[in-house]
């Protein structure tokens, strides 16, 4: 590795200790650094419908949060530490340095990001359409307010599968079904519904 590039991960990194049961950040913080571990463990969780449930639990060697890094996203999960840790700290310009000059960081990178897709394929394969859909009409009522000639529903993609206790991908068959059945509209990238009601209705309908 050239001195300029060691020099630029010296400047760019630092290794950062956490306690048993030290929060390392929250989930909807702003993600500005990824983390390798060092030692010990360290647990992700996410908040959903049932409450706060463990995503995953990581050793040393593996790394978190890369997500928010590359999509310059807020943090999906929260994460914790479960024994004392020593975790290392990449910003984005580390990252991206690192990934030019050893291709086999991006490959693991890329393994991780496809096996997240996977796992939330199979999971959404496992799911009907209404327990997708109740979560998901039960947050856009929650924020949807009156406005000229319907409803104007706030918030993002991201936000609705927060609020629903869903993956982005969940959320987003969800939203396609609704649109379908016209229940709600996009115009101008505002989500809208013409009725309140009969969008509410979805819930009551049959299991």
């Amino acid at each position: 590795m050239a001195v300029e590039s060691t020099q630029i991960l010296v400047r760019n990194t630092y290794e950062r200790s956490f306690d048993a049961g030290a929060v390392i950040f929250e989930e909807g913080d702003p993600g500005e650094v990824l983390f390798v571990i060092q030692s010990g463990e360290v647990e992700l969780t996410r908040l959903g419908l049932m409450g706060r449930q463990a995503v995953a639990r990581l050793g040393c060697g593996e790394f978190f949060g890369e997500m928010s890094v590359v999509v310059s996203e807020p943090r999906t999960a929260r994460a914790v530490a479960i024994t004392p840790c020593r975790l290392l700290e990449l910003d984005g310009a580390t990252l991206e340095a690192m990934c030019v000059e050893r291709p086999e960081i991006a490959i693991r990178i890329i393994r991780r990001l496809t096996d997240r897709l996977i796992d939330s394929e199979r999971r959404l394969s496992a799911l009907g359409v209404d327990d997708l859909l109740r979560p998901v009409v039960r947050a856009l009522v929650r924020n949807a307010a009156q406005g000229d000639g319907g409803f104007t529903i706030a918030g993002t993609l991201r936000s609705l599968a927060r609020e629903s206790g869903l993956t982005m991908l969940e959320a987003h068959r969800a939203l396609h079904q609704l649109l379908d059945q016209k229940l709600v509209r996009l115009v101008d990238d505002v989500l809208t519904t013409p009725d309140v009601e009969k969008l509410s209705a979805c819930l009551d309908a049959p299991a």
